[in-house]
């Protein structure tokens, strides 16, 4: 008895079906091929110049919403050189120093450590609200230098 194989079943073209739709009806999309795009890998010719990222000045006159006064940033101040200020919740570390080193311009910022507070949740009757976020940037200083905020000696 001689055992033979079935012949092979044609594949089914569901597939081709329905590739076949999308190009008919975009025929001149599938005619073009797709463009690579360049990559620039050259430096700039003003990077060596530039020493760090401009900042529009009217916006870090705004950044600095007022330094805090407690008992953690005496402490703070006392033991790791560092100013903690209230600032805009949008605001970035380098924004920060920039402003900092702006509106102080003896100063110089060695680092920035944000943190955001989140506000509490506050009744008062039957209504329920809430504070406003708030974010705090301590500022360490360099050794040597620090913030006078009476205004004296400017």
């Amino acid at each position: 008895m001689s055992t033979t194989k079935p012949a092979a079943k044609p594949a089914k073209t569901p597939k081709a079906a329905k590739t076949a739709a999308p190009a008919a009806a975009g025929a001149e999309a599938a005619a073009k091929p797709a463009k690579k795009r360049a990559v620039n890998t050259a430096p700039r010719k003003d990077a060596a110049k530039s020493s760090g990222p401009r900042h529009d000045p009217s916006r870090l006159a705004q950044i600095l919403i007022g330094p805090i006064v407690s008992e953690k940033a005496t402490l703070v101040s006392e033991k790791r050189n560092q100013v903690v200020f209230k600032v805009l919740r949008d605001s970035n570390k380098t924004e920060i120093k920039a402003a900092i080193e702006l509106m102080f311009p003896k100063t110089e910022v060695a680092s920035v450590q944000t943190t955001v507070q989140k506000g509490k949740a506050k009744r008062v009757g039957r209504s329920i609200g809430r504070r406003d976020h708030i974010k705090k940037a301590y500022v360490t200083l360099k050794p040597g230098h620090e913030l006078n905020f009476s205004g004296e000696g400017a």
